[in-house]
């Protein structure tokens, strides 16, 4: 059915509105909905499904009521029963307060429908609570700081003797605590008993290595879809350890060394995040370790800071995710691959599997084009670029005699623009 502009609109028949339309959600929690990130998204998302003709929803947590119906799981929304259902939706809530009774129940019911969440419940979950956060990473050779913690809420006293091998100073943090609250540097034992009765027993704390030479300050990492968008040094303006900027911290952009952005890309991929920011210490000898993850990640310091829209690169991404860019991505892939393996040209890199982005090695093949924003076959000649001869340009080009070499570089180039 065609709409008012020409374009084929999403409102169709039941039997054919999922196969026409592209469907995107974004879904926040009231207490947080007016904050500068989630303003940010919902700008971005609104403006980019806009462009792309894709139906776009903002709904609060709050709104979304669960049903199992005949057996089947569905959704109403304000009394009314909800028969379009979206490929992706968009999570931000408050990480600090999730309930997995009711928060990680709606995400859990949209995920068992289909939807792809961005972020998954269990990679909130896994930063729900900062010990999680540890016990996901361990093992997997990411450096980290010295960490004990316990079950029981009320059993800060007897820490104080448990924790003693990490020795003092030690840093002390509320499991959930966020923003830099409830995190505190115990100078000796003494200190650490005379502060018992002012620790709320609501969740259990943990005892941490203290890292001295990176007092005051460390590096704040946000990546999307599994690359790093970019890096910030946030440094304490009043001597205290922690260098929030909520906190009065000061932040500035700064260069990440490669073992550094390697390191926050693990901590991503092993925590299964799409979106997040991560902490990092530095050592004295250039080296990091990891302070902790945030799924809900804040960034109006790190925007100014670096110049950078995040909420834009993380709408941009939310599209990038829907079946239908995702199908055309891999039909050119598999175009790509089955054409290597009649060349002598090594086999062009796969799609991760755990991601919408592609691995740079098969963006760098691009040899270029006069358009970023059409496929090559219907951009218009520049018209800063005068015209060439058929002799003079294939005198440009490499040897032919390979042909699947040249279909190889013209098929990179045109995934690289379905990426960009």
């Amino acid at each position: 059915m065609a709409g008012s502009n020409g374009k084929q609109s999403c409102f169709a028949s039941k039997s054919t509105l999922q196969t026409m339309c592209s469907r995107v959600w974004f879904v926040t929690d009231r207490r947080i909905s007016q904050e500068y990130p989630q303003v940010q998204i919902l700008r971005a998302l609104k403006e980019r499904c806009a462009d792309e003709d894709v139906e776009f929803r903002y709904l609060l947590m709050d709104q979304i009521v669960l049903t199992i119906s005949q057996g089947q799981l569905g959704l109403r929304v304000e009394q009314e029963l909800v028969t379009s259902y979206p490929q992706v939706v968009l999570v931000r809530v408050p990480t600090p307060w999730v309930q997995s009774d009711s928060d990680i129940t709606v995400l859990r019911h949209l995920e068992k429908m289909g939807c792809r969440l961005i972020n998954r419940p269990q990679a909130i979950l896994n930063c729900v609570n900062k010990f999680w956060t540890f016990q996901e990473l361990a093992g997997h050779g990411v450096p980290l700081p010295d960490t004990y913690s316990y079950g029981g809420h009320d059993n800060f006293r007897k820490m104080i003797d448990e924790a003693e091998p990490l020795g003092y100073p030690v840093v002390v943090k509320n499991a959930r605590g966020h923003r830099g609250k409830a995190v505190f540097l115990a100078r000796d034992k003494h200190h650490l008993t005379d502060l018992c009765h002012l620790i709320r027993h609501d969740t259990p704390y943990l005892f941490q290595e203290y890292v001295k030479e990176s007092h005051g300050r460390d590096v704040r990492v946000v990546l999307v879809g599994g690359r790093v968008v970019g890096s910030m040094l946030r440094c304490s303006t009043d001597g205290r350890m922690q260098s929030n900027c909520s906190l009065g911290g000061v932040g500035m952009m700064c260069p990440l060394s490669e073992q550094g952005k390697q390191l926050a890309i693990e901590v991503s991929n092993i925590l299964g995040m799409d979106v997040c920011g991560v902490d990092l210490l530095q050592l004295n000898d250039g080296s990091f370790v990891v302070c902790e993850a945030n799924a809900n990640v804040g960034f109006i310091a790190f925007d100014q800071a670096c110049g950078i829209d995040v909420a834009g690169i993380i709408a941009d991404f939310a599209l990038s995710t829907l079946p239908s860019r995702l199908t055309r991505k891999m039909s050119l892939l598999s175009v790509v691959s089955s054409t290597s393996e009649t060349s002598s040209e090594p086999e062009v890199c796969m799609v991760n599997a755990g991601g919408g982005s592609l691995p740079e090695a098969v963006c760098n093949m691009s040899v270029g084009s006069s358009s970023s924003e059409s496929d090559p076959e219907l951009a218009e000649p520049s018209q800063s670029s005068p015209r060439r001869s058929p002799a003079s340009a294939l005198s440009d080009l490499p040897d032919l005699a390979d042909a699947a070499y040249n279909f190889n570089n013209l098929l990179a180039n045109e995934i690289k623009l379905l990426t960009e």
